[in-house]
This record gives C-alpha cells, sequence and structure tokens, in this order.
C-alpha cells in the first residue's frame, strides 16, 4: 500500500487519465504537507513542458529556495531527463518515484548529484502506466520523445 503522499501522486495520475491524458502525477511535500500538486498536461494543454513533475511545481507556485531545499517530490513515474532537470535546479533533496518499470528516466543524475531516490516500485503504478501504455503507444512515444 502507498503511503498518503505517494497516494496523492497516484490519485493526480488517475486524474490526468480521466481529462484524456497521459496517467503521470506528481506532489511536492514540505513538512509532512503537500504543497503543490499536478499532473500530466501535455495532451490537455498542447504543451511541451507539463510533464507531472513540472505542472506540480508551477502549481505549487513561487517558492523561497530554502523552502524546495526542505521538500521531497512524490512522482509516480520516473522522471525524464527534464524534470530531473528542474528538480537539481532547485536543489529539491529528495525524490520518491512510484515505479521505474515501465520507463526509467534519470535517476542516475539525480543520485550523482546528491539526491536522495527511493524508488518504491508500488504495483498500481506499474499498472496504470502499463495499461496507458499499451491502449495508447504513439501518444506514450511522443510524451517520452521516441
Amino acid at each position: 500500500m502507498a503511503d498518503i503522499f505517494l497516494r496523492g501522486a497516484i490519485e493526480e495520475a488517475k486524474r490526468g487519465l480521466s481529462e484524456g491524458g497521459i496517467p503521470i502525477g506528481s506532489v511536492l511535500v514540505c513538512d509532512n504537507q503537500i504543497i503543490g500538486r499536478g499532473h500530466n498536461q501535455r495532451i490537455q494543454k498542447g504543451s511541451v513542458i507539463h510533464h507531472g513533475e513540472m505542472n506540480c511545481l508551477e502549481n505549487a507556485g513561487r517558492q523561497k529556495a530554502d523552502v524546495y531545499r526542505q521538500c521531497t517530490i512524490y512522482t509516480t513515474l520516473s522522471p525524464c531527463p527534464m524534470c530531473t532537470g528542474a528538480i537539481l535546479l532547485y536543489r529539491i533533496p529528495s525524490v520518491v518515484i512510484g515505479e521505474n518499470v515501465t520507463f526509467k528516466g534519470a535517476e542516475d543524475l539525480l543520485r550523482d548529484s546528491g539526491v536522495n531516490v527511493d524508488v518504491v516500485q508500488d504495483p498500481e503504478c506499474i499498472q496504470i502506466m502499463r495499461a496507458f501504455i499499451a491502449a495508447n503507444p504513439g501518444l506514450w512515444n511522443e510524451d517520452i520523445g521516441v
């Protein structure tokens, strides 16, 4: 069973799917409070940047640098290089990843940069992505740049 914050990211992923988008969700947590939540909205917004983590950071609003340095970002799927770059830019020290079975992003870059990375291989996260990829291979390939 996923912890409460990963559950929040999963809820966001399901929200994105219900909107016709790619089911990847994320929440930003500081002091045991969700301060931002978001989901992949590339399809919904016709955007090249609204991956789950990027949308979450956008929705968290402008924060002081010291706030980001106390946060953990939860994401249902391993972060791509763009999202990894944002995590590193804002010096978010910890990332909890729902799964990296269906896609392994730039986790090594995060680790090499001193970020604590916890991949939990949550069965629900894996199932959501496997089902989406099977039903929508073209959209998925577009999302990851294939």
